[in-house]
C-alpha cells in the first residue's frame, strides 16, 4: 500500500511542478472562495489549502502517508468540525473558556519569542497583536467546542472484555497490528527537601504582591504580566468569563466567595499558588483575572535530592538494598512506590478522571507515549534509551505532570520487542483499539444522522473528491 501511495504522490509533484504558474494563478483567484458552508459556519478555499498543507507536513515528519487527496480529506475534516462546532451551539454545550485562554496565550507567546517581540510578529502577520489573538479565540474556540462535542458524543462508550476478543478475532490474521518495542520501568523519585520552604517563599511573595495591589502601588495586570507562570500572563491574567465550574474545585469555591473588586486570599490548587482578582460577574459567569506562581529552588536545593539519588543507585548496584525496597523507604511517588517503583498510567489515568481500576493499568510504554500529552516524560526515555536491562541511571532533574521540579533515577526493568499484537500480551492496547474502532461506529452514526438533518453545502468543483462519509454530498 505504501508503495503505491509514494508512487502516487511523486506523479502528483509532476503535474503541479509542469503546472507552474497556472495553479498559483489559479489558488491566487480561489484564494476567498466559498468552497462550504455546513450550518451558519462557511469553509473557505484558503482554510482547505491550509489544512491540507499541515496534513501533508505532519504526516512526513511521521514518516507515512494517506491514498487519499489531502485537500478532499482536509474538506472533510473542515466539515466535520464545523458541524460539531453548530451542534454544540444547538445543545447549548460548555466550553473551559479559562483552558482557551491559557492555550492562547501560550501560543502567542511563543510566537512573540519565536518573531523577536509583539513588533516583529505584527509585521508579519500584517495586523495588530490583539487582532490576531482574536483571530486564534475564533479558531480555538470552535475546535474545542468540536472536541467537546464529539467527546459527548463517544464518552459514554465502552467496551467489555468479550468485545475486545470479538475485536481481535474479526481482525484477519495477516493484519494485525504491530505493537511496537515498549519499555517497562522502574523509577524512584525526590523532591526537593526543602520544598515546605519553597511554598513558603512562594506564598510570602503572592501576599505581598496582593498587598502591593491592596495599597494601590501596582496594578494586579501588572504583576500578572511580569511574574504569572499561566499562559494568561501576557493578558494580565485575564481570563475569558466563565462558570466556576470549569476550574478545579480550590480556584472555583475562592472564585464564587469573591465581590468585583476583590482580591482573593492565596490558593493551592495542582496548578500552583494563585491570588484571583474578580472583575465582574454577569449570571453564573465570572470574569476574573489571576497570578499563578509555582515554587522554585536555588541550585543547591534541586542538586541535593540528585546528590541523594546517586548515592541510593551506588547501594543499589552493590546489592546492599534492593531497588524495590529503596523505592518503597525513600521514593516520592505515591503510587509507583507501593508497586516496587515500577511505572503504569495510572496517574495519567488519573488526571485524565479515567481510572477505571487495575484493568485499564498499563506499565508497558511504546516511545510514542513518552513526552506527548498527558504522557510519560521524555526526560524518562532519554535516560532508559541508555541502559541495559536490569541498569540503574545516574539521578537526573525532571518535572511531574504539573511542572513541580524533581530528580528522578530510573531501572530498565524490560524491553519487548515489536511484534504482532496478541490477545494475552497486549490486552491493553487491543482494549484501547476496541474501544475506539467502537467509538467510531457511534460516532459515525450520529455524525451521518446531523448530516441528513443539518443545511450543508458544497461547491458544486468540490463534490467529486472521495468523502469517507457519503452523506456529505446530498
Amino acid at each position: 500500500m505504501f508503495r503505491r501511495v509514494i508512487s502516487a504522490a511523486m506523479i502528483a509533484v509532476v503535474v503541479v511542478s509542469a503546472a507552474g504558474s497556472a495553479v498559483a494563478q489559479r489558488r491566487q483567484v480561489m484564494l476567498d472562495k466559498v468552497v462550504a458552508v455546513v450550518g451558519g459556519s462557511s469553509i473557505l478555499y484558503s482554510d482547505v489549502e491550509a489544512y491540507a498543507d499541515e496534513l501533508v507536513q505532519q504526516r512526513r515528519e511521521m514518516g507515512y502517508t494517506s491514498d487519499r487527496d489531502p485537500m478532499n480529506e482536509a474538506l472533510e475534516a473542515l466539515l466535520q468540525q464545523k458541524l460539531l462546532y453548530n451542534q454544540a451551539l444547538i445543545d447549548s454545550v460548555d466550553i473551559n473558556s479559562g483552558e482557551v485562554s491559557a492555550r492562547i496565550e501560550a501560543y502567542l507567546q511563543s510566537l512573540i519569542e519565536e518573531e523577536g517581540g509583539i513588533a516583529n510578529l505584527e509585521a508579519k502577520e500584517h495586523m495588530a497583536v490583539f487582532n490576531y489573538r482574536e483571530m486564534l479565540r475564533q479558531r480555538y474556540e470552535e475546535q474545542f467546542y468540536a472536541q467537546t462535542m464529539q467527546g459527548q458524543v463517544v464518552g459514554k462508550v465502552t467496551v467489555v472484555p468479550g468485545e475486545v476478543e470479538r475485536f481481535y478475532n474479526s481482525i484477519d490474521k495477516d493484519s494485525l497490528p504491530i505493537i511496537g518495542e515498549q519499555y517497562v520501568y522502574a523509577q524512584i523519585t525526590k523532591f526537593p527537601a526543602s520544598l515546605a520552604e519553597a511554598k513558603q517563599r512562594t506564598k510570602e511573595r503572592l501576599l505581598d504582591m496582593r498587598e502591593r495591589v491592596i495599597t494601590g502601588k501596582t496594578k494586579f495586570s501588572v504583576l500578572a504580566r511580569m511574574y504569572s507562570v499561566d499562559g494568561s500572563a501576557i493578558r494580565g491574567g485575564e481570563m475569558d468569563p466563565a462558570p466556576a465550574n470549569i476550574y478545579v474545585k480550590p480556584f472555583a469555591d475562592a472564585l464564587e466567595k469573591l465581590k468585583p473588586g476583590q482580591i482573593s486570599e492565596i490558593v493551592e490548587t495542582e496548578f500552583g499558588f494563585h491570588i484571583i482578582e474578580l472583575i465582574d460577574k454577569k449570571g453564573d459567569k465570572y470574569h476574573c483575572r489571576h497570578i499563578v506562581l509555582r515554587p522554585t529552588f536555588t541550585r543547591e536545593e534541586l542538586a541535593e535530592p540528585s546528590r541523594q539519588l546517586d548515592s541510593l543507585a551506588r547501594l543499589i548496584r552493590k546489592d546492599s538494598i534492593s531497588f524495590e525496597k529503596a523505592a518503597l523507604e525513600f521514593s516520592d511517588d505515591a503510587t509507583s512506590k507501593m508497586n516496587g517503583g515500577i511505572v503504569s498510567n495510572h496517574d495519567i489515568l488519573e488526571r485524565a478522571g479515567t481510572f477505571d481500576g487495575a484493568r485499564l493499568t498499563a506499565t508497558r510504554f511504546l516511545k510514542e507515549d513518552f513526552g506527548r500529552d498527558f504522557g510519560k516524560s521524555l526526560d524518562d526515555y532519554n535516560a532508559l534509551r541508555r541502559l541495559g536491562v536490569g541498569e540503574i541511571s545516574e539521578s537526573f532533574q525532571t518535572t511531574d505532570m504539573m511542572g513541580n521540579q524533581m530528580s528522578k533515577i530510573v531501572k530498565l526493568v524490560e524491553i519487548i520487542p515489536a511484534h504482532t499484537a496478541s490477545l494475552v500480551d497486549d490486552y491493553i492496547r487491543l482494549e484501547e483499539m476496541a474501544l475506539q474502532n467502537k467509538q467510531n461506529e457511534v460516532f459515525e452514526k450520529w455524525l451521518s444522522n446531523k448530516i441528513d438533518g443539518m443545511y450543508v453545502y458544497i461547491a458544486p468543483e468540490f463534490r467529486n473528491g472521495e468523502f469517507r462519509n457519503k452523506h456529505w454530498v446530498k
